[in-house]
């Protein structure tokens, strides 16, 4: 609905919060309608000024208050960039009700996708309210980091210095010329303050003013690292729930009668793991839990058929000039059957979300859909092995290194890997020797030259060129030349930067793992256990065996066969 006037507006906004107030105190509509208009005459002369009418009934309504006093953020408007609210803002605005103004439950968890303005509706919003009604006399907000931190209290204080609308009914809620300004902390004239920290602090021990804070709010509390082993997983939670019981207060009972409340707990974020801080924290029975998918169907299943599957088919044809183009031209052609709903239609766009979807599903589906059924599952779940005498028994018509060179010899280090691939006349691929070690710059070099000596069917040498920029490739070609062996062997040398998504190039051979089809040497314990091992890369402590076969099984597929020619004897022919 347009609105010819922002007064206009602000009255329509006024009257639906005043009308729903007497609806809800049990008034029919006929009574709320009648009340709700006397009301707004009575106040009149005072609708939106200093304490006036929208000042009270702000009190009574966070989305009311949010959607007047904030408007500029919420509200889109000639004057911003403002998207239309989607109905999840309008009822985590409603629960946030029931938590503060009514009490109903202390704590709350909202699992949202990524992009869904979670820190803007949530944290930002519910600290102006708290703290213009000094509901709260301190609040505690962790972000993942103190950048973050740090931007989340400078739009809180742009919010009570710069908003007209706040401080036409609040007035200056901070001290003009007030240029002691703490990044982390926002202190106002009403003797409240707001204080912003990192997930890596504690919130233990935290006051102001003899007070702990009344509604502590974690942000996005836990990151990649915090995910990759039981270990992180288990401290991350473990933090939260021992900080945390520490960290407010208790109810205050008097009589029988609660005169103060708990303190409140929010905690916003999306799903990393199906074992990790927020998963864990939806089965405590604690919190009430608001969980939400970018879309409500199967992303695996619906992006893999009809229209989408051909889309998806161009996408990735490389025998297209430019696939991407192609498949846009594709999409826009069929525009009006190829959309669906989202949790946020004025924000999430059904073409990228495909398109995020296809470059990386499991992370797509981390943190979009709040789906970790999968994630952290290991990827292979079988291996076909066989002793080096049977895999060295097989005729071979390509056969290659392929190597990834790590930076460091310390403990918690990438491995340098190495892997003899071939692949056989049976048509199935051999990774007939396969190395992870800690390797230091002249050792890997000496490594790849003893093995260009046990295998002398090696044709071509890959080496990932990001870490050494091809000055290991010189010097195992000068290494080469100093050995009789090597010296007049033809030997092709493949050196490119590597840019792939790791995970998206090791989903490549899933398929031939588990089916038996890449076959590894039973000895190379260490080497094939980081393969079976392997979660995906957030969720993995190592990942350069799997990713060294990977690179095999693509490397491979470049090198010509060339088929010696075999003269034969002429008196066979009868010449």
């Amino acid at each position: 609905m347009e609105y010819t006037t922002e007064e206009e507006q602000n009255r329509q906004l006024l009257y639906e919060a005043i009308y729903k107030q007497f609806i809800a105190s049990g008034a029919n509509s006929k009574e709320a309608t009648e009340s709700t208009e006397a009301l707004m005459l009575k106040h009149v002369n005072n609708l939106f000024g200093f304490h006036g009418l929208a000042h009270s009934i702000g009190s009574l309504s966070i989305p009311f208050f949010c959607r007047y006093f904030l408007q500029d953020t919420f509200i889109p408007k000639k004057s911003n960039a403002a998207r239309e609210l989607a109905q999840i803002h309008l009822e985590v605005w409603d629960e946030l009700d029931d938590m503060f103004l009514q009490d109903v439950y202390d704590k709350l968890e909202v699992a949202w996708p990524r992009g869904c303005a979670k820190t803007t509706v949530l944290d930002f919003a519910l600290s102006v309210w708290l703290h213009c009604y000094e509901k709260s006399k301190y609040t505690l907000v962790a972000g993942k980091t103190e950048s973050d931190s740090t931007e989340f209290i400078a739009q809180a204080r742009q919010a009570f210095e710069e908003n007209a609308y706040l401080i036409a009914a609040f007035g200056k809620l901070i001290k003009p010329n007030d240029f002691t300004v703490n990044k982390l902390e926002l202190e106002l004239t009403n003797k409240t303050k707001i204080q912003a920290i990192s997930s890596t602090s504690s919130m233990r021990g935290k006051k102001y003013a003899g007070s702990r804070p009344s509604c502590i709010i974690a942000d996005d509390f836990q990151g990649r690292a915090d995910v990759i082993t039981q270990e992180s997983r288990d401290k991350k939670y473990n933090t939260w729930v021992e900080d945390s019981a520490y960290a407010g207060d208790k109810a205050v009972f008097r009589n029988g009668v609660k005169i103060k409340p708990a303190t409140k707990f929010i905690v916003l974020g999306t799903i990393l793991h199906k074992n990790c801080y927020m998963s864990r924290l939806l089965l405590n029975k604690d919190y009430k839990h608001i969980l939400k998918r970018v879309v409500d169907f199967d992303v695996d299943e619906y992006f893999h058929e009809g229209l989408w599957e051909e889309f998806y088919n161009i996408y990735f044809d490389d025998k297209l000039k430019d696939s991407v183009a192609e498949a846009k031209e594709f999409y826009y052609q069929h525009e009006a059957e190829m959309q669906y709903a989202t949790v946020w239609d004025d924000k999430y766009d059904c073409l990228d979300l495909a398109i995020d979807y296809y470059n990386n599903p499991i992370a797509f589906k981390q943190e979009m859909m709040n789906d970790a059924s999968k994630i952290g599952d290991k990827w292979f779940k079988s291996m076909r092995t066989q002793p080096a005498e049977e895999i060295e028994s097989h005729e071979f018509e390509k056969t290659m290194l392929v190597c990834d060179p790590a930076s460091s010899v310390a403990i918690k280090s990438d491995f340098s890997a190495l892997c003899v691939g071939s692949v056989a006349v049976n048509g199935f691929k051999y990774v007939r020797k396969g190395i992870i070690d800690k390797l230091c710059f002249d050792d890997f070099c000496a490594k790849v030259i003893e093995l260009l000596k046990i295998y002398p069917d090696i044709t071509h040498v890959s080496v990932e060129k990001n870490l050494y920029s091809g000055a290991d490739v010189s010097k195992i070609k000068e290494l080469a030349l100093a050995e009789p062996e090597l010296r007049n062997r033809k030997i092709e040398y493949l050196n490119k930067m590597q840019r792939t998504n790791k995970d998206e190039k090791i989903s490549t051979i899933i398929q031939g793992v588990n089916t038996g089809q890449v076959i590894f040497n039973e000895e190379d314990t260490a080497f094939n256990d980081q393969v079976t091992d392997f979660s995906g890369q957030d969720f993995s402590e190592h990942d350069d065996a799997p990713d060294c076969v990977a690179q095999f099984t693509i490397d491979v597929k470049e090198i010509e066969v060339i088929q010696r020619v075999k003269f034969s004897d002429r008196r066979l022919l009868g010449v």
